[in-house]
């Protein structure tokens, strides 16, 4: 089966460890693209971490497409949202309540990309966070509460010792009521129950009349877990995450040398 959109993580997987899209890698996303084959960036970031890399790759127009937020929204390269699965100021209160008695650290993300917080104490993960992702990081107060902005995720932050304890609490307590991915080791995030990258994929590939077999998907962690069993070609990165080695169809190289490049080259391009 010909593959006809291929949806790339961005994080370890389209950037080498540089943070940059490495010369080969756009080449191939190039020549893709001129085959008339989408290129969909997939990734946990809002929308302002991911314009730099779409205007990198000449990813324009309302003929292409973004997930972010880990599946939250899907829009068009033109900025036009096509679905949302966003959170309440209940959902808000809730989360902010669990982290305070477990004493780690939460922030939320609006649909502006911008991030709140009611901790006043920012830990190092937080500023890496809005830094990566060039978003504004507000400390909230409780006259600030309930929130009146749009809610689409929440994110834990902390050491991978802390979250690799705190996690299982949170599944036990929330996992029926929302979707809950680890996108970094030092990151844990917490989301509507529909956001999912897998779920977004599936939703966008009947919007563009695509058989799942016509889909690829390239990713390292395990917010790429959804979305590998969602795809027809699940590739994962060299330097991924070994608990992903049972979803992938092909093990490409690591990021640091050129592993989107050999996938496009070994699937997609002709």
């Amino acid at each position: 089966m010909t593959i006809k959109l291929v949806a790339i993580d961005i994080d370890d997987t389209l950037l080498d460890p540089h943070q940059q899209i490495t010369a080969l890698t756009k080449k191939a996303i190039t020549a893709a693209l001129d085959q008339g084959v989408k290129i969909v960036l997939c990734s946990g970031r809002p929308l302002a971490g991911v314009e730099p890399y779409i205007q990198e790759l000449g990813i324009s127009g309302r003929q292409q497409y973004i997930i972010t937020y880990n599946g939250s929204i899907i829009q068009n390269a033109a900025g036009d949202i096509l679905q949302q699965h966003t959170l309440s100021a209940s959902d808000f209160e809730r989360l902010a309540h669990f982290c305070q008695q477990e004493q780690v650290h939460f922030n939320v993300l609006d649909d502006q990309s911008n991030i709140y917080t009611l901790d006043h104490q920012i830990n190092y993960y937080t500023l890496l966070q809005a830094t990566g992702i060039k978003s504004g990081l507000t400390v909230l107060t409780e006259q600030d509460l309930p929130i009146n902005f749009t809610l689409v995720k929440g994110v834990l932050t902390g050491t991978k010792e802390q979250l690799d304890t705190i996690e299982p609490l949170l599944r036990q307590n929330f996992g029926h009521n929302y979707a809950i991915t680890r996108s970094l080791p030092v990151m844990l995030e917490v989301a509507h129950s529909l956001a999912t990258k897998g779920r977004a994929l599936r939703d966008l590939s009947g919007e563009l009349n695509l058989s799942l077999d016509e889909v690829m998907a390239i990713g390292n962690e395990q917010n790429d877990y959804t979305m590998f069993q969602t795809a027809g070609t699940a590739v994962l990165m060299g330097n991924g995450n070994n608990e992903m080695k049972d979803m992938a169809d092909y093990i490409t190289a690591d990021n640091a040398h050129d592993g989107v490049a050999q996938a496009l080259n070994e699937f997609v391009l002709h």
